[in-house]
């Protein structure tokens, strides 16, 4: 936290690059999640998408990010009528430099995995808030409720 947030490029799901820098001046909510589809994914995505038109009301740009394909991503966008900017990171490379591939374990066995985290980005690309290991359920009402105390504190 109070730190510059790690610059990006990455495709979406049309698999058109999209860079950070490319939303400057505006607020950031970036999240971090481990796969297209899952329940836990499902919830959380649904949940930001139905909210994105007060965070955009608020200033906010809502990307998610995971490891799956532009095409898995396009899959899921469809399946979910969700209109959220989702990028693949199918290198891992910008999940790495927010400390989001972590080693997990699942019955047993420890792998590399996407840790689910969000980060709030303010206009001038600095993290101002972390969550870490988020629970899906009402994390998006959550973030919004600190992106509106974060620009009071602004303005």
């Amino acid at each position: 936290m109070g730190k510059k947030a790690p610059p990006f490029c990455l495709p979406d799901a049309d698999e058109s690059q999209v860079c950070l820098g490319t939303f400057q001046g505006k607020w950031i909510v970036l999240y971090f999640y481990p796969k297209d589809n899952t329940p836990g994914c499902t919830v959380e995505a649904m949940q930001f998408n139905a909210a994105l038109e007060k965070f955009a009301e608020l200033g906010a740009q809502v990307i998610g990010i995971s490891a799956d394909s532009p095409a898995s991503h396009q899959k899921f966008a469809e399946r979910h009528s969700l209109s959220i900017l989702l990028l693949s990171d199918t290198g891992h490379t910008v999940l790495d430099a927010y400390g989001s591939w972590k080693p997990k374990t699942l019955f047993g066995k420890e792998f590399l995995g996407t840790q689910r985290d969000t980060f709030l980005i303010d206009p001038e690309g600095i993290i101002v808030a972390v969550w870490r290991k988020v629970s899906p359920k009402g994390h998006a009402e959550e973030v919004k409720t600190v992106l509106l105390a974060k620009k009071q504190d602004v303005s």
